[in-house]
């Protein structure tokens, strides 16, 4: 049975730990140590205060049961994630915390190993700023079709400089809605062109990534010296991470070629055109649509399509009381059981237990 958490901060559900704890890499008496409670799994949390607008997180735990965490998050912090085991494992994400309520299915005995840094304002906005900047022109639009509409939810008006709409999403002043949901006040194609930027926030973990992170989780010093050095190397590893946001290899025409599949395969989810004949509709053949999906979505066209599907069919779950059997058949799964297989092999829990939750969440 699939188990909701409520909580009005991420950590509300975890209980105080030990800097002795022996299942960490090290240690000092100013870190945060939290423990997972026997009843929900085991693990442990890591929070590693470097100066007041940069930590360091390292966390190790499995869930004994499928749980769904329900936060308001509170818009405070840029998030660069690095999971080295788990079903993210080898892939970094960069994961801007904008304030809204959000749905987070976890998966039962799927161990979860993540290091991560977070970033407060005002570094905040400069690491931001500098991932926009990187992104390619398709999802710069997008960034600034979200970030308009998140300035507008926190009462900002039409009109504002990108660093003035920014600082207002971020400022703590100011109590983020708690009923704000961003699946709900999304209009549906913005949602749609967002699987744009899910992927340019995931990056494959180079070697120098994982050089930094290895030096992170032996790092032999204490105290400030030990602060010192951490900070060093989290700064390394973000300057590492938006290193990897690079330009495709091909030429201008070619990366145009395969962002236009993509805007078609995110238009025509439920009824698709094949492989060959989007590579004609774009002006290419089969190999290059291959080759570009890959060098710039780390996937194949059908993977692209598939997590365009889920990713509409969790919306759906989310905002409508549709059956199960009917959101299949809108994203373009005609048998349930296999909507349902690829729906939990890919958020982790299944999507009926999951629409249960969201009702009551609504009720």
């Amino acid at each position: 049975m699939l188990k909701r958490l409520v909580l009005n901060h991420w950590d509300d559900w975890l209980q105080p730990g030990s800097p002795s704890d022996s299942r960490l890499f090290h240690a000092d008496a100013s870190d945060r140590i939290l423990v997972c409670p026997a009843h929900l799994g085991q693990g442990y949390f890591q929070e590693i205060l470097l100066r007041d607008d940069l930590s360091l997180f390292i966390h190790d735990h499995v869930f004994d049961q499928d749980l769904v965490t329900d936060i308001q998050s509170h818009g405070d912090r840029l998030e660069f994630a690095f999971s080295l085991d788990g079903p993210d494992a080898g892939y970094s994400f960069l994961v801007p915390d904008f304030g809204w309520k959000t749905f987070i299915p976890k998966q039962a005995r799927k161990r979860v190993f993540k290091v991560e840094v977070f970033c407060k304002r005002p570094t905040l906005i400069t690491y931001l700023q500098a991932f926009l900047e990187r992104l390619s022109p398709q999802s710069q639009r997008i960034a600034e079709h979200i970030i308009q509409l998140m300035y507008r939810y926190h009462g900002g008006g039409t009109s504002s400089t990108p660093v003035g709409m920014l600082n207002r999403i971020f400022d703590r002043s100011i109590a983020p809605d708690p009923h704000f949901i961003f699946e709900q006040v999304a209009p549906n194609a913005l949602y749609t062109e967002m699987l744009e930027l899910c992927y340019a926030a995931r990056s494959a973990i180079t070697p120098a990534m994982e050089q930094v992170i290895g030096q992170m989780l032996s790092c032999p010093y204490q105290g400030a010296t030990r602060r010192t050095y951490l900070e060093h190397q989290a700064l390394r590893l973000i300057a590492l991470r938006l290193e990897a946001i690079v330009q495709s290899p091909f030429n201008d025409l070619d990366r145009d070629c395969i962002h236009q599949a993509a805007a078609i395969l995110r238009k025509q989810i439920s009824h698709p055109p094949t492989v060959e004949a989007l590579a004609r509709q774009v002006g290419t053949n089969r190999l290059k649509l291959n080759q570009g999906f890959h060098n710039v979505y780390g996937t194949t066209p059908y993977g692209y399509l598939r997590y365009c599907r889920l990713l509409q069919a969790r919306r759906l779950l989310m905002i409508s009381d549709l059956a199960i059997v009917e959101i299949a058949a809108a994203v373009g799964y005609n048998n349930r059981s296999h909507f349902a297989l690829a729906f939990r092999q890919t958020f982790g829990v299944n999507p009926k237990s999951f629409q249960m939750q969201m009702w009551q969440q609504a009720s």
